[in-house]
């Protein structure tokens, strides 16, 4: 899997206090898919993360930003949507990036 998101876009290892806790990718296709162990979660780890891809996306030019959610995973619906996502389909979520931002 890191294998083919490595070679399709940037993917990261999540690093809290010394300690593995999650992976964070960006595609060439703009996706962005994030993964934190439960006993992290709720502390903004997935947040600052989620922001640092927003920066990526708009470094690489990228003027939008899509996530695919589960729709049973309202804890990361309720975080996309706390950055500025808006849901645009069933499961999906988009970021618009601007110039100013």
């Amino acid at each position: 899997m890191y294998d083919y998101l490595s070679s399709h876009g940037d993917c990261y290892y999540i690093e809290y206090k010394g300690t593995l806790v999650g992976d964070v990718s960006l595609r060439e296709n703009a996706e962005v898919a994030i993964v934190v162990c439960k006993e992290y979660q709720n502390q903004h780890i997935g947040r600052r993360c989620i922001q640092d891809m927003l920066r990526l996306a708009k470094e690489k030019g990228m003027q939008t930003v899509k996530a695919n959610i589960y729709s049973f995973n309202t804890q990361s619906q309720c975080m996309f949507e706390s950055i500025g996502f808006k849901k645009t389909d069933e499961e999906w979520y988009e970021f618009k990036i601007y110039a100013d931002d």
